[in-house]
């Protein structure tokens, strides 16, 4: 049974704890897209765990990560988290591949990336400066630096010295400092020989794999409408975040895919700019006071709002979501009513819209239409089973996930393992 699973709104909506809880059932643990840009927060006992490249399931014990080759690997940033990882105890040996055709991120495409975002000013898409859109942009146009090239001191030098050059003259175009070769090559050259023996062709690895029945778990990450084809453009990440992508990005063909679960908060919230039809400034207080909703990888704070169904019932299409995964419920237990966005109104006015306009212009434009339904007010953290949730909230349940169209499978009362609820 090999399920990709994947976030049904902007990111950030819980798939790592998720994913740590699945991965209790599977044998391996695939990340097929993105970078160090995205984040897990994963919460074991009174251990804190946040990663960005390496799968949530190097938590457990006797399993396979897998970093694919649809991912753009920082290798200095790799080679920090498996070291912090380790120094928490956390093994990380055999149990972790990366994939020899992996594109790299290196310096010059973070110095890019802080530059651009500088120029655009107000129009800035928010990026965490890690260099991942420049990284797929070389990609892309065939000019990128890849694992198997720094695999080969020789190949990597002759490379780097060429690709140092022509950035050079583009830092220096800007106003900026430009790279010393020497010292990236020092630097790179370093962090390749801890990565050795972790690179291999993953593709036949996971080939291999599913002869023998092994059960595979796609660990997608950020969200639907960070994706470059189908996401809020140009607000988005620069990688397929749907799951599409993880076919693409593995090497695993759709024909092999079982099922795909799709991950989606209570309630709706977005990092850096870019439109939020449902935004609530007093939603986004409530929630950062009690502690939440906060970036993995930035620290930044979300901005949230209420619900919104019209976005996730277009993550159902695209993704061909069966399952639900609904996260963060406990999030909403003290509110007497909430609201749920059923459709939108472009300019306020017309028309409702029950599919999202592809242009973000219009879709800033649009107001949300409002379901509205009784808050429960009383805690669900400490809820084992279904039934022991409060009827209101089950209510509120079933109604948003009968709006998004697909089965509620798993409910999130909790950061905890086992604040998790199984339908």
């Amino acid at each position: 049974m090999n399920t990709i699973l994947v976030g049904s709104q902007w990111g950030d909506e819980g798939k790592g704890k998720i994913i740590d809880v699945l991965t209790g059932d599977v044998d391996i643990v695939v990340r097929s897209q993105g970078g160090n840009n995205a984040g897990h927060t994963i919460v074991n006992g009174d251990k804190k765990y946040v990663l960005h490249l390496i799968p949530s399931g190097i938590l457990r014990p006797g399993k396979v990560c897998v970093i694919g080759n649809g991912v753009v690997i920082d290798p200095l940033a790799l080679v920090a988290e498996i070291e912090g990882l380790r120094a928490q105890g956390i093994k990380v040996n055999k149990n972790l591949l990366v994939s020899e055709s992996a594109h790299l991120v290196m310096p010059y495409h973070r110095a890019i990336d802080e530059v651009r975002e500088r120029l655009k000013g107000k129009n800035k898409i928010g990026t965490t400066k890690r260099g991942i859109g420049p990284a797929y942009g070389d990609k892309a146009a065939r000019v990128g630096l890849r694992l198997s090239d720094l695999m080969r001191p020789e190949v990597f030098e002759e490379k780097l010295k060429l690709r140092i050059k022509e950035n050079n003259l583009l830092l220096r175009s800007f106003g900026e400092k430009p790279l010393s070769f020497a010292k990236v090559l020092k630097e790179y050259t370093a962090a390749a020989q801890l990565l050795r023996p972790f690179v291999t062709n993953t593709v036949a690895y996971l080939h291999r794999a599913m002869e023998l029945n092994k059960k595979i778990l796609f660990e997608g990450a950020q969200g639907t409408f960070l994706d470059l084809d189908h996401g809020t453009y140009p607000f988005v990440t620069s990688s397929n975040t749907t799951s599409g992508g993880s076919c693409t990005g593995s090497g695993v063909p759709p024909n092999r895919i079982h099922s795909v679960l799709g991950v989606m908060k209570a309630y709706t919230t977005r990092v850096g700019e870019g439109p939020l039809p449902t935004e609530n400034p007093l939603i986004g207080k409530m929630l950062h006071e009690m502690g939440r909703e906060f970036g993995a990888t930035t620290g930044r704070a979300r901005r949230c709002g209420w619900f919104d169904a019209v976005a996730t019932r277009y993550a159902t299409m695209v993704n061909g979501v069966d399952r639900l995964a609904i996260t963060n419920v406990d999030g909403l237990d003290n509110l007497k009513e909430i609201l749920i966005c059923t459709g939108y109104r472009l300019d306020g006015r017309g028309k409702v819209l029950t599919i999202p306009p592809t242009d973000a212009g219009e879709l800033a434009r649009c107001k949300p239409v409002y379901k509205r339904m009784p808050g429960w007010m009383s805690s669900t953290s400490d809820c084992k089973k279904y039934k022991e949730l409060p009827l209101k909230a089950r209510s509120y349940l079933e109604t948003i996930a009968k709006l998004s169209g697909a089965k509620l499978g798993i409910v999130s009362v909790g950061p905890g393992r086992e604040q998790t609820i199984f339908l």
